[in-house]
């Protein structure tokens, strides 16, 4: 690995200590759309693959989201009542009856256990709809839950930004509801369709229509898209996976991606879309825990109307490096700037069942430094129940989390410490000598990721004395010491990276656990 000879410190906090001005948020450029992916060539050797991955970058709306580090799932409808983790499309809508619904609790809950975004099941694979939808009557508009005039995610989505929280939405791609109803792969060829599609007693006057190339099925999921993302208000994150409907062999649903995207883009354009999208990966698991060096640029290829897919498999234990960078290359397309949203529940299932338990608090914070410690993004599901409510120990859960956290990271030790930078290390004099057993380290991605393999030292009887190590960094990385160290003077030393070295956190912590 080519160290780099160069090392930038850019937090605000650490140049203050230097005597250097901090940036302001100008200094540097935004990040341009087209540098969050960048083309490969089957005759790009090792070094230039490693080259051109320096030179990804991060969107805005990539960095913005890498920033919230802990976000939230509500996975609600039908199967909340059968007790199904997939529904049929079949269900009597009338089974949907949470009359004790309240979306501000859900809010204050997730705000109080530090969440920053959540995201609702709006429409599972089962079809139905928690809105009532011009384009389905399997939808809450069918139930006599509050007379036929219910509408969870306007509740949702008042709710979460009433309290702080940005609102995100997931809509299955696959729809059980919509092949009963034969619109869902029934083998209907793409065509040309006007978005949105005006029916009886319409009375939308849109300032655009948009025509888009579109199956069918894929002309319901762009109307679907179009409500959603015109009626309930700015959207945060727009959240896809692959998943196909229980169909018989033979049958498939090419989906629309490329329509899809670009809707979602012009209707909603600060929006990431996720996982199966552009702007965040599936990590490849469903524990919450990303790898041990979990890399941001990786390999794609596109397929399926403009899917981003991986290069790789998704779940191969090495995504990023320069030897998968060359192993993935036959595959490639792009090195793209596609950071891992780490996805977990609460309890076993992704709905609600009574009989469920949630995750402890050391399993909840093992995930925590396992997603948040590892460059990713956490994504917790807490399901509201058939009340509408989340229970009362998923939130008193949720509250003992949040408090869990600040005791592992209570106070920056580091905050307002001298600092030096010199060629390929960042060193901090705490002025005492100070027990440490966290150490939180972040590149400013904004100028990408770079650091290959770094180790952390403390300055003990008289010399350096490596007390921990690791490969990458990335937006957030979180090492926890066995036992604590006890030192006035500790340093960061980069000892392997892709380009010029940019560190935004360099911090110490004393846990209280």
């Amino acid at each position: 690995m080519a160290l780099s000879r160069r090392l930038f410190v850019t937090s605000a906090a650490v140049l203050a200590t230097t005597g250097l001005p901090a940036l302001p948020a100008s200094a540097s450029p935004r990040p341009a759309e087209s540098r969050y992916r960048i083309p490969v060539s089957p005759d790009d050797t090792a070094d230039e693959l490693v080259r051109k991955a320096s030179q990804v970058r991060p969107t805005a709306r990539q960095i913005a989201w890498q920033a919230l580090e802990q976000t939230a799932f509500l996975h609600f409808g039908v199967n909340t009542f059968t007790g199904l983790e997939w529904g049929t499309g079949d269900e009597d809508p009338n089974v949907f009856q949470p009359t004790g619904l309240d979306t501000d609790q859900w809010a204050r809950a997730l705000r109080d256990g530090g969440f920053k975004l959540a995201i609702l099941t709006v429409k599972h694979h089962d079809g139905f709809v928690l809105y009532p939808s011009r384009y389905t009557n399997h939808t809450v508009a069918s139930s006599s839950w509050e007379g036929g005039h219910g509408d969870v995610l306007r509740s949702f989505a008042d709710s979460m930004r009433r309290y702080g929280l940005k609102v995100g939405v997931y809509i299955s791609p696959a729809d059980e509801n919509q092949y009963l109803h034969g619109v869902y792969a029934n083998g209907s060829a793409r065509a040309t369709r006007t978005i949105p599609t005006l029916v009886d007693g319409d009375t939308r006057s849109p300032d655009r229509f948009y025509t888009l190339d579109a199956t069918d099925y894929g002309a319901h999921m762009l109307n679907t898209l179009y409500e959603v993302l015109t009626q309930y208000g700015p959207i945060d994150e727009v959240w896809f996976d692959g998943a196909q409907g229980r169909i018989p062999p033979g049958k498939v649903e090419d989906y629309d991606w490329d329509g899809w995207y670009t809707l979602v883009r012009s209707l909603a354009p600060e929006a990431a879309i996720a996982v199966t999208g552009p702007d965040l990966r599936w990590v490849g698991n469903e524990a919450g825990t990303a790898r041990e060096n979990e890399w941001s640029v990786i390999p794609v290829k596109e397929n399926q109307y403009g899917r981003t897919d991986w290069a790789l498999s998704y779940d191969t234990p090495d995504e990023g490096s320069r030897t998968a960078l060359v192993t993935a290359l036959p595959n490639t397309d792009y090195l793209q700037w596609w950071p891992a949203e780490c996805d977990v529940s609460i309890h076993d299932g992704w709905f609600y069942h009574p009989d469920q338990l949630p995750k402890s608090v050391d399993d909840l914070i093992d995930i925590y430094f396992g997603s948040v410690g590892r460059n990713a993004v956490l994504l917790l599901n807490v399901p509201p129940d058939t009340d509408g409510l989340l229970a009362d120990r998923d939130v008193a859960r949720l509250r003992e989390f949040r408090e869990r956290v600040d005791r592992e990271l209570p106070e920056d030790l580091a905050r307002g410490a001298r600092t030096t930078v010199s060629p390929g290390q960042v060193a901090v004099d705490l002025g005492t000598e100070r027990e440490v057993d966290r150490i939180r380290l972040a590149e400013d991605i904004r100028h990408g990721q770079q650091v290959e393999s770094f180790v952390v030292e403390a300055y003990r009887d008289g010399a350096w004395t490596q007390v921990t190590g690791a490969g990458t960094i990335g937006a957030s990385r979180i090492l926890l010491l066995p036992t604590p160290i006890r030192a006035r003077r500790w340093r960061l030393r980069v000892t392997g990276a892709r380009d010029a070295v940019r560190i935004a956190r360099f911090e110490l912590y004393r846990s209280r656990v």
